[in-house]
């Protein structure tokens, strides 16, 4: 199991993943951050980026803000 700090960047004109010189993982994702879809589209990226199920993602602080930290099992 691992922690990771996320930056969420929603409403962005592509969807991708960059890593910061701090290991901050900032994702760009087009949703907008209105009845949680963001959220959901922030988890979906990050079960395709580390290729683990969706339901081994969980996002332990941050849910309404954008700095987020997740836990992946």
């Amino acid at each position: 199991m691992r922690r990771i700090n996320l930056r969420v960047i929603p409403r962005a004109k592509q969807n991708k993943i960059d890593i910061d010189n701090d290991g901050t993982y900032r994702i760009h994702i087009t949703a907008a951050p209105v009845d949680n879809a963001a959220n959901v589209a922030v988890i979906k990226m990050l079960s395709e980026y580390f290729d683990v199920p969706k339901s081994q993602i969980k996002i332990v602080r941050g849910d309404t803000s954008r700095t987020k930290m997740v836990e992946i099992s």
